[in-house]
């Protein structure tokens, strides 16, 4: 059996407009306003809309409370018992979202079209809206995993920057479906992170270290963080104490490295 091609991603979006810090019309409320026209009945329209009668009149009567000039008019009695009609007012704001809507359609289509592949915004998206406390989060390309008995090496290529290795089970491993060639990140904690001066030639155990400019320095009475840019646009975070800060005489500008153990990067995927 054949699979389905998937679907491309697109842009999407709704219009509202707004009132004295609420919601007056959008989409929903138009829709109804549109059936109420049509149909010349609130009960007809709740129910073409797929509403309650309660909740169409509470819109009604929301739109008309937030309007300069009423956009629905209730009658009452004649032969037919009544009615519900638009006024001018509200056919003629019903005309106006629909400029709205189409121009904000237009907007959409072209800017899908600055966007160009939408599988790379959608990673990108994915990853922004990944919510945890660690304020380190590196995307990249799964580029070698050596097996141990208990433990994997796995090392990632961030694009256009640096390696980073990380130490994990062999457990989390086949968890994560990891394998060479797919994308995966690295969340590496702050406070995990050792700041020194040219470690390019250091003989130390750890397997990560990554030199740079520093980009900020942001002292505090106890601690300091300080952001070290390691190049494709990639920066990484550390919190250490005022005293090393001190020490070292950290400045913008100026050559730093950041170093943190194998063991102290954390790998995820989508």
């Amino acid at each position: 059996m054949a699979k389905c091609p998937k679907q491309s991603i697109e842009l999407d979006g709704s219009i509202w407009f707004q009132k004295a810090q609420n919601r007056f019309l959008g989409g929903d409320r138009i829709a109804l306003l549109e059936k109420i026209d049509e149909l010349g009945s609130i009960n007809s329209a709740a129910k073409a809309v797929g509403i309650s009668y309660k909740t169409a009149w509470h819109l009604v009567n929301m739109i008309n409370n937030l309007s300069e000039k009423p956009l629905v008019d209730r009658m009452t009695g004649g032969k037919g018992g009544g009615g519900t009609l638009l006024t001018k007012e509200g056919k003629k704001v019903i005309e106006q979202f629909r400029v709205v809507q189409e121009e904000h359609r237009k907007f959409l289509e072209n800017l899908e079209e600055r966007l160009g592949e939408t599988k790379n915004l959608y990673q990108f998206l994915r990853r922004i809206s990944m919510r945890i406390s660690a304020r380190n989060i590196f995307s990249g390309i799964v580029e070698q995993i050596t097996r141990g008995a208990v433990n994997a090496e796995v090392v990632l290529a961030l694009p256009n920057g640096p390696l980073i290795t990380s130490v994990i089970t062999i457990g989390a491993v086949d968890n994560l479906g990891l394998k060479e060639g797919m994308n995966a990140y690295a969340i590496i904690k702050s406070n995990s992170i050792i700041i020194g001066r040219d470690l390019h030639d250091a003989r130390i155990s750890a397997r990560n270290i990554m030199c740079g400019t520093v980009g900020k320095v942001i002292e505090g009475p106890v601690s300091t963080e300080v952001d070290v840019e390691i190049g494709g646009g990639n920066v990484i975070s550390a919190i250490i104490t005022h005293g090393s800060s001190e020490k070292l005489g950290l400045r913008e500008g100026e050559h730093a490295c950041a170093v943190f153990k194998a063991s102290s990067v954390i790998l995820g995927v989508n």
